[in-house]
């Protein structure tokens, strides 16, 4: 699929994105705009930003993952 139509189809969603200079970033696809994407990333501490990545800078995009079923730990009595 190409880079744009998987874009525009993870819009809303958390993102791992792979850069073409071998780096990495991850946060919320916002929207893609004139051959760019938006994407939401935290700072630190309650500090996000909107950056915005062209689509020559983009090797690939992929949706994160589902969390893992764990079972829900149910205390047993001591006695």
């Amino acid at each position: 699929m190409p880079i744009q139509q998987k874009a525009y189809a993870l819009i809303g969603r958390p993102v791992g994105i792979s850069l073409m200079d071998g780096t990495g970033v991850s946060g919320i696809l916002c929207s893609v705009q004139g051959g760019s994407i938006y994407v939401i990333e935290y700072l630190y501490h309650t500090q996000f930003a909107t950056k915005h990545y062209t689509f020559n800078q983009v090797r690939d995009i992929l949706p994160y993952p589902q969390c893992p079923q764990q079972p829900v730990y149910t205390p047993q009595p001591l006695y």
